[in-house]
């Protein structure tokens, strides 16, 4: 199946070898020539921000803590019988705790 794509009137442009050329696509779907022909080099590296680090560090930690099956137990049956309470300045408090950790003027 061919498609055919109208260039409006404009003139045609040079077109990178392998590319489609005169406003004329194929439909074929994708081949292997489509794929980009770069591929890392071995000099490729990434750098962490001091941010993304900490941010990696505390999930490790995080990620290593146990969970507190009595505490979620609990937690739970005081949703399912009515009597959590929550405690809306606390939750305040540690928003904004939050947002100045996350601007980095967080007290140690």
């Amino acid at each position: 199946m061919n498609t055919t794509i109208s260039n409006n009137g404009l003139p045609f442009l040079p077109q990178a070898p392998g590319s489609q050329t005169n406003g004329t696509a194929t439909g074929t779907g994708s081949t292997a020539s489509d794929a980009p022909a770069s591929v890392p080099g071995k000099d490729d590296s990434v750098r962490l921000t001091d941010s993304a680090r900490a941010l990696q560090d505390a999930a490790k930690v995080d990620g290593n803590a146990a969970i507190d099956t009595k505490r979620v137990e609990q937690i739970r049956k005081a949703l399912a019988d009515g009597s959590y309470q929550v405690n809306p300045a606390r939750i305040a408090d540690k928003m904004i705790a939050l947002d100045a950790q996350i601007a980095g003027t967080a007290k140690p």
